[in-house]
């Protein structure tokens, strides 16, 4: 497989594993939910890739749909690479902004992009997909860059958007029309009959669809329609499906055209007669059709041009569908996208009931949390989201946007908005960076959750569980192998003078059939004491790397 070389890479494609985990800190006065949850619906402030991070403790292969809309790179977006790598090259490019003159732009976008997507993958599920918007920018560089992050294996498409409905006038070339949609599965079917990896979900058939197949004769078998019982090759080319075949109503021998012969071979054609599946129209003495039943045609098959603005909306939509939610001018977004297409791909790549966890973590104008809001309100799904927004605006514009649609807009005119989406949320910010060996002097000290998470995660690889933690006997979750356990406190004498003692590990209490795996920063117990309490000891902060090797 080709290898995409770009300026910086070298530097930033282990990044993800370096960028420490931060605390996410719960902001009640901004959420709207009666509990502030991490289970909850998520908006959370911050720069992604740190938030990305910060998520796997509680999110890693938990996810079933990403959707972002990351920076097209036009040099007219004045983006800043704010990534601190360390690196004297890297740290040149920080703060700057990004604009048409900059000759690495397409490298720090690159730089940028890399990290985030391998995040995004290890926050997949095995049967997740993501899909990826962009424009012909960075097209052919993000699908090399997919390819080696996700494997060339796992591209299921890309999809053509048509964005705009109408040509532009005073286009220099040919006129910009439309965007793209970059797929990945997190792992594909190597057949359609797989049982592991993505699966498309089908969609419900359009009226249009239906209306094709009537049943004209009654058959028991429901609506059908016919086609064409020939095929495009010749007789010469396939002799075998050169042949007569009887009417049964008029004991007429027919032909196939020399040009174009039967679809079917005779055994084939005699059992479709045999099942009644030849239709020879209303009086019995047309040509032969072969019937389709409705019932054996796969529902809602999705092409991967998206031009019926009825299917996946355009940038006019978008807009409009803004303004009815913010009529104030100064509250305006430029580039959002339309939630028929946000909600057309979640309905192929999300089960309506099952929970399905849908993250955009370049969240903007916030139209992907409405999108599944609102899908949810009209087929009675339960899917949740997560948004990660850096910039200013995403607390007058990301989390007030789904705090009016949620309540519902008073003066809308559309009914749904008006009476308001069924839903909650719960805001975090990012916090201070979880960073062990500041254990050792005392400064910035996570609070016991925050490094009760970061353990459980990093030593065991599995989901934390909040609601499992029980302080007072420092228990803070089950994994298949362990229960594990620490001893800390927020406080530098805590730690200078506790240590895991035979009255310690006794009062954990009685062991299960799982080991026990306890985090302190010392212990006064020899090997022999802790083989018999069935305990694993790990001291703070060194042995968490070396657990989760």
């Amino acid at each position: 497989m080709p290898t995409l070389q770009f300026k910086g890479k070298q530097f930033v494609q282990n990044h993800h594993l370096v960028v420490p985990y931060h605390e996410l800190i719960p902001r009640k006065n901004k959420s709207l939910t009666d509990k502030v949850s991490l289970h909850d619906n998520l908006i959370i402030h911050g720069d992604n890739l740190l938030a990305l991070k910060a998520l796997l403790p509680t999110y890693a292969g938990k996810v079933k749909c990403i959707y972002i809309d990351p920076p097209y790179n036009t040099g007219n977006e004045k983006w800043v690479y704010n990534d601190n790598v360390n690196s004297p090259m890297m740290q040149e490019w920080l703060g700057k902004v990004v604009d048409r003159e900059d000759l690495t732009r397409h490298d720090k976008w690159l730089c940028m992009m890399m990290p985030r997507l391998k995040l995004l993958r290890e926050l997949l599920r095995e049967d997740g997909v993501i899909f990826v918007s962009i424009d012909d920018h960075e097209l052919h560089s993000l699908r090399n860059l997919m390819d080696e992050i996700f494997g060339e294996t796992n591209f299921i498409a890309t999809i053509v958007w048509q964005k705009k409905q109408s040509p532009q006038s005073d286009a220099t070339y040919l006129s910009d029309m439309h965007d793209y949609l970059v797929v990945y599965a997190r792992k594909a079917k190597e057949t359609k009959y797989d049982l592991e990896g993505w699966q498309r979900q089908l969609l419900e058939r359009s009226e249009i669809q239906q209306e094709r197949y009537k049943n004209p004769d009654n058959d028991p078998r429901g609506p059908w329609a016919s086609i064409d019982y020939t095929c495009n090759k010749t007789a010469q080319e396939r002799p075998n499906l050169y042949y007569p075949i009887t009417n049964p109503h008029t004991g007429k021998e027919v032909w196939p055209s020399k040009q174009r012969v039967w679809r079917f071979e005779r055994t084939t054609h005699e059992k479709n007669a045999k099942e009644n599946r030849i239709w020879w129209g209303a009086d019995g003495d047309n040509f032969p059709r072969l019937k389709r039943f409705l019932s054996e045609v796969q529902r809602g098959v999705v092409p991967s041009t998206w031009w019926d603005r009825e299917t996946a909306g355009d940038n006019q939509e978008a807009r409009r569908e803004l303004r009815l939610v913010f009529p104030e001018p100064e509250l305006d977004f430029t580039t959002p996208k339309p939630t028929r297409l946000i909600k057309r791909i979640l309905q192929i790549s999300t089960v309506r009931d099952a929970g399905d966890i849908v993250l955009d973590s370049f969240a903007g104008s916030g139209t992907t949390a409405h999108s599944v809001l609102a899908l949810n309100n009209e087929d009675g799904g339960n899917r949740k989201f997560i948004l990660v927004e850096l910039e200013n605006y995403a607390e007058k514009l990301t989390v007030e946007r789904l705090r009016r649609v949620i309540q519902g807009i008073e003066k809308a005119k559309d009914e749904v908005l008006k009476n308001g989406l069924d839903g909650t949320f719960s805001y975090f910010e990012l916090g201070k960076p979880i960073e062990l060996q500041s254990i050792l002097s005392g400064k910035n000290l996570p609070t016991y959750k925050e490094l009760a998470r970061y353990i459980f995660y990093t030593a065991t690889g599995e989901e934390f569980d909040e609601s499992a933690v029980d302080e007072l006997r420092h228990f803070i979750g089950s994994s298949k192998e362990y229960d594990v356990y620490l001893l800390y406190k927020p406080d530098i004498e805590y730690l200078k003078n506790t240590a895991l003692t035979l009255d310690r590990a006794k009062s954990l209490g009685a062991y299960t059939r799982k080991k026990r795996l306890v985090f302190a920063p010392t212990k006064y117990l020899d090997q022999e004491h802790l083989d018999q309490l069935r305990i694993e000891f790990a001291q703070l902060p060194f042995e968490i790397y070396k657990m989760a090797e």
